[in-house]
């Protein structure tokens, strides 16, 4: 079976499936909790400016809030090491792992982690690791990849899940959600507690005490953190905020565009391994920060899409997500967050046919609690592709035709009369069903509006002619 390598091979696969249909009803009600908790919310539109402020405002300070925040992370017994990129991040994650003799690794959700792929890393070197989070214990049970930045398994439906369940943890199958998220309970329960080490991401890290901030809808991720001896949290650079006021901002956005709520279930502070006197916590507190491409994109024209609070808002608004599904997009981050964000961090090359993964409808930006111009970013990553030769076959000569049709009066006139004279043949009701060629591409999905059968500059003749 040949594996889709391009975007729009992908999206072909999951246009009209199941598991995107299933997304697509996911999406959508996220979408419409957003909507109403926004709308409850008197001060949500000054408080996404304030967000905004804070997250540009990090980025333009990265080194010395990453400088305190290492100062205040080692001040409270914990150690810190920078990234370079995936292969450093792994490797001293690995190292405190040997070193600590740690067998067994339990992992909260973290998308950064799945952005260097670091449970097969650690796997290849015999080191157990269980995803916690529900969706992600889904997702590693099936050999799954995620489909969405904070609902990780959306395109799965209940009934998936049972037999996966069933097959793979040899109960009796069953749909029921309550049910299912119990075995899924206890099945767990004794790999946390015997866990060696566990495995965080972090939503945001304060510089002034140098904590990290965990924003998690399950338990799975106090546990993470404080039952295991050993706990590494990895996370991006650009992850900073100054202050805990300023996270408290953020955390008044991120949970109303994620899932609607006015605050996530478990909302943890950490700071530092265990203290003397401390009935539990681990014994000790490691951060992995992470570069891995950052630095390159904050120094260029889409610096802007690392204030980034990873909401989802963007996916769950996009109608190209909703129709092409997550796994669309190839890697990590889908919607239009990883249409810019994966180019950005991996480089054009490989990746320049996301930019062109979007209508540029513009709900994106409506929808980001930060206001990032995702569509603005999307035009200069296409400029970019189309600059290093990597734009659509075809595009570059067919724009210098409609240069010269738009700019030669005579010949448009002729063009316009001559495509409302095709309509005529092809069109039903208006609606032109079926194209040949290249044109497939849009009618094989959806019916294209015929043109008018008279061009406007005719009609506007008459209508000057009569009056």
């Amino acid at each position: 079976m040949n594996v889709p390598v391009t975007f729009v091979e992908r999206a072909h696969r999951g246009i009209g499936n199941r598991s995107t249909a299933a997304g697509e009803v996911g999406a959508r009600r996220m979408m419409s909790h957003r909507i109403a908790a926004s709308a409850d919310y008197p001060a949500m539109e000054e408080m996404r400016d304030q967000a905004r402020r804070i997250r540009l405002y990090a980025l333009g300070h990265l080194d010395e809030l990453l400088a305190r925040f290492s100062d205040e992370v080692e001040g409270a017994g914990g150690h810190v090491h920078f990234a370079a990129d995936a292969d450093e991040a792994i490797a001293y994650i690995r190292k405190v792992a040997e070193e600590t003799n740690v067998r067994r690794i339990v992992k909260s959700k973290s998308m950064v982690t799945e952005e260097i792929h670091l449970n097969a890393a650690l796997e290849a070197h015999d080191l157990e690791v269980v995803e916690t989070d529900l969706g992600e214990f889904i997702i590693q049970l099936s050999g799954d990849t995620p489909s969405h930045i904070i609902a990780p398994v959306m395109h799965k439906t209940r009934q998936d899940v049972g037999e996966l369940f069933s097959e793979k943890l040899g109960i009796e199958y069953t749909d029921d959600p309550t049910e299912l998220n119990n075995v899924a309970r206890h099945h767990l329960r004794e790999i946390f507690l015997s866990a060696d080490m566990g495995i965080s991401g972090c939503n945001v890290a304060i510089a002034e005490s140098g904590s990290i901030v965990l924003v998690t809808n399950e338990g799975n991720g106090r546990l993470t953190t404080s039952a295991p001896r050993i706990h590494v949290a990895v996370m991006g650079m650009e992850r900073i905020v100054p202050t805990l006021s300023d996270a408290a901002v953020i955390l008044e956005v991120l949970a109303r565009s994620a899932t609607g709520q006015r605050l996530s279930v478990y909302t943890n502070i950490v700071t530092g391994a265990r203290r003397p006197g401390d009935p539990d916590g681990p014994e000790e507190f490691h951060v992995v920060i992470l570069d891995n491409g950052r630095s390159r994109v904050l120094a260029g024209d889409a610096a802007e899409v690392l204030a980034c609070i990873r909401c989802g808002a963007c996916l769950n608004v996009c109608p190209v997500y909703r129709e092409a599904g997550g796994h669309a997009y190839g890697f990590t981050y889908s919607g239009p967050i990883g249409a810019v964000i994966t180019p950005s961090l991996m480089g054009l090359a490989e990746w320049h046919d996301l930019p062109y993964a979007s209508s540029l409808c513009g709900a994106c930006l409506d929808a980001c609690p930060v206001r990032i111009d995702l569509p603005g970013l999307l035009l200069k990553l296409r400029r970019d592709a189309v600059s290093e030769g990597l734009g659509p076959d075809g595009l570059e000569g067919a724009l210098k035709w409609f240069t010269r049709l738009a700019t030669n009066p005579g010949m448009w006139r002729g063009a316009t009369r001559a495509g409302g004279w095709s309509a005529k043949l092809i069109a039903r009701q208006g609606w032109i069903k079926s194209l040949p060629g290249r044109g497939s591409a849009w009618t094989d999905y959806r019916d294209l509006p015929a043109p008018a059968a008279k061009p406007f500059h005719a009609r506007w003749k008459e209508r000057q002619r009569e009056s």
